[in-house]
């Protein structure tokens, strides 16, 4: 599994998906963010961001998806919760499914209690308001009250899912702001972590330029005099 270095960490916390989105697209990737998935709440600060630890979902069959067999200690939905590696994020693949949830309340505050970095699903989660108090990076399609016996069958564990449109590797970087999540496959994390700082410190250059007036056409996207004014605005910075 990819470790993240202090830096690469720092650039993926302070970075929007967005600026996220496009230095996968310099890579190739199109495919990368996660369609109508939101944040059941956004309490600021930095991003979610961790490897992926997955759960799959398939449609449940009565004969097999009862309350009974829910309380068995191996049942694998209950288990992901106990198995998701302290600092990664837990991504669900859920179909779509919205009439059964994903988790609850009480799973994602075992999440919160063992380090683990954040939930995403393609689903939804019942309970939201007592999750939206819990102060837990987690995102979901829409809310879903009913148990998810009633829709949902857990399959595996750590495996290769898509969830929101996107394929997830397990290992693979998920980062999650108040605009959504994106999925940075793993052998291409440096080099976005080291694209999107630079765009970062580049876009607040041009923001300010915009605030005192300058075209867009002047300072963005780049040109070779907008790096040449940006390298001075910088080194004026730094010796200020």
């Amino acid at each position: 599994m990819i470790e993240l270095t202090p830096e690469q960490r720092d650039s993926l916390e302070c970075a929007g998906i967005s600026a996220i989105a496009n230095a996968l697209l310099g890579l190739g990737f199109r495919n990368v963010w996660m369609r109508h998935i939101a944040p059941v709440r956004w309490h600021g600060g930095r991003n979610m961001v961790g490897p992926a630890f997955t759960l799959r979902f398939i449609p449940a069959r009565e004969d097999i998806d009862t309350l009974e067999n829910y309380a068995r200690a191996d049942n694998v939905h209950r288990c992901a919760m106990e198995k998701c590696p302290p600092g990664s994020v837990l991504v669900i693949s859920a179909n779509g499914e919205i009439e059964a949830a994903s988790a609850g309340d009480l799973m994602i505050a075992r999440l919160k209690a063992r380090g683990v970095a954040g939930i995403v699903t393609d689903g939804g989660f019942r309970d939201t308001p007592d999750i939206a108090a819990i102060s837990f990076p987690a995102y979901q399609r829409a809310p879903a009250t009913p148990a998810s016996p009633l829709r949902l069958h857990p399959v595996e564990l750590d495996v290769p899912v898509g969830c929101g449109g996107v394929p997830v590797y397990p290992g693979d970087i998920i980062v999650g702001d108040a605009a959504g999540v994106v999925v940075i496959p793993a052998a291409h994390v440096a080099a976005v972590a080291e694209t999107v700082a630079e765009t970062t410190a580049y876009e607040e250059f041009a923001m300010d330029q915009i605030e005192r007036g300058r075209s867009i056409f002047e300072v963005f996207p780049a040109t070779a005099q907008s790096r040449i004014e940006y390298a001075a605005w910088q080194a004026a910075r730094s010796t200020s």
